[in-house]
């Protein structure tokens, strides 16, 4: 005597009746609700492109860079080279020369003013006189040596900095150049990437923030039901609010496009409301001659189309209809 059990499953959104016993399976094919899933291209854009600029102004006398270089935070990428920041260095170094030289005087006559003070030779004013003269060196001295530290610092800032870790999308200058304070050296894309989707103003409604989304491999290739595995998933982290030319702009949050070209288009599949469909699990599916099959419980064999992968098997486009009892293969 063989038991026979009978079970319920839902089946991306599908209620399909599962017959199993001892000896065989089937599965009783029936039509239900699953989230309709339309194929878009998305662009792999960066959240922040930022440019590396020129503090000083001169000529790029070091380029470090090209387009496609990987930088981390402030990695010198270029350095600006300003030969009048050397000359304005000889002449204060001369100046604090002058000032010491100054100073010494001074410190000299402020010594012998205190000992013709303590003799009463010279009045008191004469002293003030002297001690007056020696904290004026002190300061000018004290003043070209803040103001070789400023050119000193000029020249360190002549280091063109990566501002944030990522890649170089465009170099603006070549070796040689002349530019000016401020001059943008080279925009780079930080290293925080997101999918940048383009969706016709009728999908806008069935698109909200945390939506997940199947996002494809590399490549514009079509998806086949064998694919599946390749998918991977995102969220949708933002929905611009604006419609510009009757499109809606949205970001989609997936790990791992660090090694992707910015501007690289990907395939996505986002939800746009619920349709009728035959879900089938995937092991009631075979395929011989590069032809999926579904072998029916009277021993029939029929070519069936795949679709995408749902939730607990795979759509079934073509071949099969409700009703149908498919057994085991």
């Amino acid at each position: 005597m063989v038991l026979a059990v009978t079970q319920v499953a839902w089946v991306g959104g599908v209620v399909g009746s599962v017959s199993a016993s001892a000896q065989d399976a089937t599965f009783q094919v029936s039509q239900g609700q699953v989230e309709d899933r339309k194929s878009v291209f998305a662009t792999v854009e960066s959240v922040d492109v930022v440019a590396a600029r020129a503090r000083i102004g001169g000529t790029v006398t070091e380029l470090l860079v090209d387009e496609g270089s990987s930088v981390q935070a402030n990695q010198k990428i270029a350095r600006v080279v300003d030969e009048k920041l050397a000359l304005q260095l000889k002449s204060i170094d001369a100046q604090i020369e002058s000032y010491r030289s100054q100073k010494d005087l001074t410190t000299t006559a402020l010594a012998r003013a205190e000992q013709l003070y303590a003799s009463g030779t010279i009045p008191k004013a004469r002293l003030d006189e002297a001690r007056t003269n020696r904290e004026v060196a002190d300061r000018s001295l004290a003043s070209a040596q803040a103001e070789r530290q400023v050119l000193i610092q000029t020249s360190v800032e002549g280091d063109v900095l990566s501002p944030a870790s990522g890649r170089i999308l465009k170099v603006q200058v070549r070796k040689g150049s002349v530019i000016l304070p401020g001059e943008p050296i080279a925009s780079l894309a930080a290293e925080a990437y997101i999918l940048r989707l383009q969706l016709p103003e009728r999908h806008a409604m069935f698109i909200s923030e945390g939506d997940e989304v199947q996002v494809a491999q590399r490549g514009l290739g079509a998806l086949t039901s064998d694919s599946g595995d390749k998918l991977r998933s995102g969220l949708i982290r933002q929905v611009y609010p604006e419609i510009k030319q009757g499109r809606v702009s949205a970001d989609v949050e997936v790990a791992g496009l660090g090694d992707f070209f910015v501007g690289e288009r990907i395939r996505v599949w986002i939800g746009t409301g619920a349709r009728p469909a035959i879900v089938v699990p995937t092991d009631f599916l075979y395929s011989r001659y590069n032809l999926t099959f579904a072998k029916l419980s009277d021993g029939r064999e029929v070519v069936v189309q795949p679709g995408l992968p749902q939730s607990g098997g795979v759509e079934v486009l073509s071949g099969l209809v409700p009703g149908d009892v498919l057994a085991h293969p």
